[in-house]
C-alpha cells in the first residue's frame, strides 16, 4: 500500500459543504471534523486486503471505494471514488467481526467515531455493516482522507432499510 499522505498540497479541514466534492480532501483533528469525514465515508466499500497497520510508523491506512453522496444528491450522479484514509499516532489496532485471511472480503463502512479517553488520546472506531469493526487506540486524533482520482458509476445507490423491531 502506498503512502497516501505524501502530497504537496495542504488538506482542508473537514467542511459540511458538498460543493466541489469531485476530488475531496479532508483533515479531521477533532470529533466534529471526524463526524463530517465519517459522513463522506458512509457506504464506502473496503477490501480486507486494502487495510494496513504499520506499527513502526504509528499509521493505520485503508483504501476504499467511497460512494459520493454529494454528487448523488446534488447532481444525480451515483459514483464511487477511489479514496485513501489514514490515521496517524496509532498505538494499537484490533478488529472484530471479520478475519484477515481472505483479502477479497468487502466491508461496508457505516460510521467512524472518536471517544476521547485521556485527552488528547482516545479510541477511533470504524463500524462496518454486519457487526464488523476496527478499533484504533490513538495518541491524538489526526485523520486524512483523500480521493485519489479514479471515479466510476456506482452499480446501485446504497440503501439502509429500517427493520420494525415491534413487528412479530
Amino acid at each position: 500500500m502506498s503512502d497516501i499522505s505524501n502530497t504537496p498540497e495542504k488538506p482542508q479541514i473537514a467542511s459540511a459543504q458538498c460543493a466541489d466534492a469531485q476530488l475531496l480532501r479532508l483533515l479531521a483533528v477533532d470529533q466534529e471534523d471526524l463526524e463530517i469525514l465519517s459522513a463522506h465515508m458512509q457506504d464506502a466499500l473496503v477490501r480486507v486486503g486494502d487495510i494496513a497497520f504499520v506499527p513502526g510508523a504509528h499509521r493505520f491506512a485503508l483504501l476504499a471505494a467511497r460512494f459520493d453522496w454529494c454528487a448523488c444528491m446534488e447532481a444525480g450522479r451515483c459514483e464511487r471514488a477511489r479514496t485513501g484514509l489514514h490515521f496517524d499516532y496509532v498505538k494499537h489496532v484490533s478488529r472484530s467481526g471479520f478475519e484477515q485471511h481472505d483479502p477479497e472480503v468487502l466491508l461496508n463502512v457505516l460510521s467512524i467515531a472518536f471517544e476521547e479517553k485521556d485527552a488528547p488520546a482516545g479510541i477511533v472506531v470504524i463500524n462496518f455493516s454486519a457487526g464488523a469493526a476496527l478499533r484504533l487506540e490513538v495518541e491524538c486524533l489526526e485523520a486524512h482522507m483523500r480521493d485519489l482520482g479514479d471515479r466510476w458509476q456506482a452499480k446501485a445507490t446504497p440503501a439502509h432499510p429500517v427493520e420494525d423491531q415491534q413487528a412479530g
